[in-house]
């Protein structure tokens, strides 16, 4: 189970061990390089996941999904305003 220069050690053992050693050179935390690495992963296709355009994505549509409910209300809250004025006899 050699691995060349490139490759990603194959056992978690040897992944973890690598991922300490490098964060050390780097002087960043050893979960900080392993979240960046799985996320590197995803984006390059080589794991199941959201990739971070997708999560993105789903972010900015959510935000506007959250406008639009909000809009929503506030046009529901007026309808029903103007309806009970409608509603009101004229005082004329």
């Amino acid at each position: 189970m050699s691995t060349s220069r490139g490759q990603a050690p194959r056992s978690r053992g040897q992944r973890m061990g690598a991922i300490r050693r490098i964060a050390g050179q780097l002087d960043v935390h050893p979960e900080a390089l392993r979240t960046w690495v799985k996320r590197a992963e995803v984006d390059a296709g080589a794991r199941a996941g959201t990739t971070s355009e997708d999560a993105a994505r789903i972010a900015e549509l959510e935000a506007q999904v959250r406008d639009l409910k909000r809009a929503n209300h506030i046009l529901k809250t007026a309808s029903a305003f103007f309806a009970a004025e409608l509603d009101r006899p004229s005082s004329r």
